[in-house]
């Protein structure tokens, strides 16, 4: 079986690292990878203000041009070596869509894999990004009323995701469905997300789309497992959905980080 990092940042990354992009690429050889997928945070669309204090969550549109350009040298430098994929994360952003679509529409024929994500959610006409940090997160709760209904409105959103309609170039993977669970062990779960999640899985097979299988939660300190967590990925993966490992790095280190997980649970019965 190909092996595959599907989700893998870049120095085009304004909260990330200045690792160089054949710094990655070599890591992920050194690692025995076939395949790599750069899926920088796409641009935020044209009217959306970016909610976190350094407005950094994604690239700048005057860099994708340079972006495509700098991976596409790279793909044919390293194609004897290693399948080089030129991607992006896009935010699924509530009444952003038609901007998105707009995005995609352009740039979309230069892309090769792509990820649809959720990470800012409107509540009480504001939006915030969910991921961005634990009083970040505690606050959502609070304008929520519980971190029930927070969950309840974030499943919510990644099922528009998956319905959404973002044209001929929307990406075919879902990002992170479980992204909620980043700051659980600050703020346990203890009711249960099994109808929503079912609901996302359900329709993720119905739409014929892959699920990012992301082992960056591994290495957050209050998240401490995958996006999906273990059991619901082998829901889905007995149903015969597509699982790509995610690295999520966002550091050449990170390449290849915790891939037994994926490959011990795509090789199960």
């Amino acid at each position: 079986m190909m092996k595959k990092d599907g989700h893998v940042h870049t120095p085009y990354c304004p909260h990330g690292t200045t690792d160089q992009l054949e710094t990655y690429i070599n890591q992920a050889i050194e690692e025995g990878f076939d395949s790599l997928t750069f899926t920088e945070h796409a641009p935020l669309p044209p009217g959306f203000k970016d909610p976190t204090p350094e407005e950094d969550s994604a690239m700048k549109l005057e860099d994708m041009d340079s972006y495509i350009n700098d991976i596409q040298i790279l793909k044919d430098k390293y194609r004897h070596k290693i399948t080089i994929n030129i991607g992006l994360e896009v935010d699924y952003i509530k009444e952003f869509e038609h901007e998105t679509k707009v995005f995609l529409d352009q740039y979309g024929k230069f892309l090769d894999d792509s990820i649809l994500s959720v990470h800012f959610l409107k509540i009480d006409h504001s939006y915030y990004c969910m991921d961005y940090d634990e009083n970040t997160f505690g606050k959502m709760i609070d304008i929520a009323g519980s971190l029930q209904n927070l969950h309840q409105a974030y499943y919510n959103e990644v099922l528009h995701s998956i319905h959404s309609d973002l044209g001929n170039f929307k990406p075919k993977r879902i990002g992170h469905i479980t992204l909620v669970n980043k700051f659980q062990k600050l703020y346990p779960v203890t009711f249960s997300t099994d109808t929503s999640v079912k609901k996302v899985i359900q329709a993720i097979k119905e739409q014929k789309l892959e699920i990012d299988y992301n082992v960056a939660g591994l290495r957050k300190k209050y998240c401490g497992e995958t996006y999906p967590e273990e059991s619901i990925a082998k829901l889905a993966h007995k149903q015969k959905i597509p699982l790509i490992y995610g690295s999520d790095a966002h550091s050449a280190r990170d390449i290849g980080k915790n891939y037994t997980h994926y490959d011990q649970l795509t090789n199960s019965n």
